[in-house]
């Protein structure tokens, strides 16, 4: 999943007393939105923040980090992964049992939980959400495959479900203005019952269960989208454990716990009222894209957890990763994470100047000072980069160290040499675009401007908002771009198809990267169980990308996470974004009142 750079903020500190008023503002401002009259004393309120816009609500088309975050306290999935197991654990969540697999791996049968119902929404006809039924999963999966629909997440399905292709293929035929037939069957999607779903293959595919964990696979009712149309991205209408009460575009997203939600309740706690989830009764995610305004806010409490920025990070740990005394009088908490993670700046193989001229590629891979980028970004707490596998993953390759690129200016130069023999002259300006217009983005753009110029390129930054900047990367119109990924599932497979070359833009391989090799080495990777040829056979894909360079590793993350101790059954997971992980945190409101 696409994740935004904006998650270790710095900004220079604020010494304008006309600057320090607008940021006193903007903290009072946000800290007043969504309070409501009406709220009752002891409801229990969840405050977020979140570091960019939000593109969508719609699970079908939801690509982001940021998006998925809220779009997962809507809707749910087949499988999900323990909340409390460490390696994580995939398990049944609207499923009522892991799958029935054939003998030949081609057939999946999966058995629905009873009695679960969709958030109540005027779409209905009595404005009653009613029971979910396997047809939901797939009127949605159909959807997803609907060429006209344009979702990022086709990629889920490509080439693997019997007769899905064939139906994707009759969609490009339905006439403007025309309705796509959402009851043509397709075999390998097939509900038997009410509750009962059957899967059927092209070829073996072992990752499948983890891919029902996947935000994008959720059930949409067909009710939802019928009414809704086109702003269905807006009105969520899932089995999640919250409802949307109000979305200002920009601003905040405002949930409230959903009173249709089934009887569930907390792991390891006694089956009482108190401990049935969600425990929140509320949750507040407000849109606060600068590192000063969230910190200012998480000091007054007013956020319940964040990611120190590099600025305030002397404030708030000391040197051994403790926290400090000011923070511990507080009774600020801290957690820490290796996150799947890996940033990079992605490289458009078909933009002719940067596609079709490798030294170029080459040139600008030796010219990014990762560690400093890292020192000045991250207060050196994240991972140089050489691949795009993470140390945290079971296939990372601790030989890719010697593989990938370091920064090497003069080797830099070199390569630029080479470059302009193959363009026949100089390099014309090359366009970097960064998903955000933040201080934090202006300042790392500058540092990756100033990488590249200082080896002889001519480069112009561009800094868009993120929702436009996912647009223009999804339609293959950037040139060079600062972005990452984020492990979907815990499974290589979910890094190497971002290489693969039937996910290009606008599914998940932006970098619009073809290779033969890597795509048969791929295709036969991900038939396999999981084992160590199959690990071997990642470690060569990796190796062949980084060969071909359509991208410049930058870091791997490690996540160092402060929370107020009002803030309860809190855990860090690798796989929150999507996976309506907050139905299971609380808060000590009578804490928070004290703060």
């Amino acid at each position: 999943m696409n994740i935004h750079a904006n998650n270790k903020s710095v900004l220079s500190c604020f010494k304008s007393p006309v600057v320090c008023a607008l940021l006193l503002f903007v903290v009072l401002t946000l800290a007043g939105c969504g309070s409501d009259p009406g709220d009752s004393e002891d409801m229990v309120v969840l405050r977020d923040a979140l570091v960019s816009k939000i593109r969508s609500l719609d699970p079908g088309d939801v690509s982001d980090t940021t998006s998925a975050t809220v779009t997962g306290c809507f809707y749910e999935t087949l499988y999900g992964f323990d909340y409390e197991a460490r390696p994580y654990k995939l398990v049944p969540m609207l499923a009522d049992s892991m799958p029935e697999i054939s003998d030949d791996r081609l057939t999946y049968t999966i058995k629905l939980k009873e009695g679960i119902k969709f958030s109540d929404s005027p779409c209905f006809p009595d404005g009653k959400g009613r029971e979910l039924k396997a047809s939901d999963f797939v009127f949605a999966w159909k959807r997803i495959a609907n060429i006209k629909f344009r979702s990022k997440n086709w990629w889920m399905f490509d080439g693997r479900i019997v007769g899905l292709d064939a139906f994707r293929e009759y969609t490009t035929e339905v006439g403007k203005g025309e309705e796509v037939d959402y009851s043509r069957p397709v075999e390998g999607f097939k509900a038997v019952d009410d509750h009962t779903l059957v899967i059927k293959l092209k070829k073996p595919w072992p990752q499948l269960p983890l891919v029902l964990a996947y935000l994008a696979s959720a059930p949409v009712p067909p009710e939802a989208v019928d009414y809704y149309g086109e702003d269905i991205v807006s009105n969520p209408v899932g089995t999640g454990p919250f409802v949307l009460k109000h979305w200002q575009r920009g601003s905040y997203v405002e949930a409230l716990k959903n009173p249709n939600f089934r009887t569930e309740y907390n792991p390891g706690a006694s089956r009482t009222a108190e401990n049935k989830l969600p425990l929140a009764d509320k949750i507040l995610f407000m849109v606060v894209e600068e590192s000063q305004p969230r910190w200012l806010q998480f000091k007054q409490g007013d956020i319940d957890a964040l990611t120190p920025p590099a600025d305030n990070f002397d404030q708030a740990i000391e040197i051994g990763h403790e926290l400090t005394p000011q923070m511990k009088k507080n009774n600020i908490q801290l957690t820490t994470m290796d996150e799947p993670c890996t940033d990079w700046v992605a490289l458009n193989m078909e933009d002719p100047l940067i596609g079709g001229n490798k030294p170029l590629r080459l040139a600008l891979a030796h010219a990014v000072d990762r560690k400093k980028y890292i020192e000045l970004f991250t207060n050196n707490r994240d991972e140089p980069a050489y691949g795009f596998i993470p140390p945290v993953m079971k296939a990372y390759d601790p030989g890719i160290k010697e593989i990938g690129p370091h920064y090497d200016p003069d080797k830099a130069r070199e390569y630029l040499e080479q470059a302009r023999e193959v363009q026949g002259g100089e390099i014309p300006t090359i366009t970097l675009t960064m998903g955000g217009t933040s201080s934090l983005h202006s300042k790392m753009g500058t540092l990756l401007e100033r990488n590249f110029e200082a080896i002889g390129l001519d480069i112009e930054t561009e800094y868009l908002d993120w929702p436009i900047f996912l647009e223009k990367t999804h339609t293959k119109s950037a040139q060079i771009f600062q972005l990452g990924w984020r492990a979907d599932y815990p499974d290589t497979e979910t890094f190497l198809q971002v290489f693969y070359s039937k996910n290009e833009s606008p599914g998940p391989n932006q970098f619009n990267y073809s290779s033969p090799e890597f795509d048969r080495i791929y295709e036969e990777a991900t038939m396999m169980p999981a084992g160590p040829e199959r690990t071997e056979l990642y470690r060569q894909a990796e190796r062949i990308v980084m060969e071909d360079c359509p991208m410049i590793p930058i870091k791997h993350r490690v996540m160092y996470s402060l929370y107020h101790d009002w803030l309860e059954n809190y855990r860090l997971a690798a796989f929150d974004p999507g996976y309506g992980l907050r139905k299971y945190r609380s808060a000590d409101m009578d804490k928070r009142k004290k703060f």
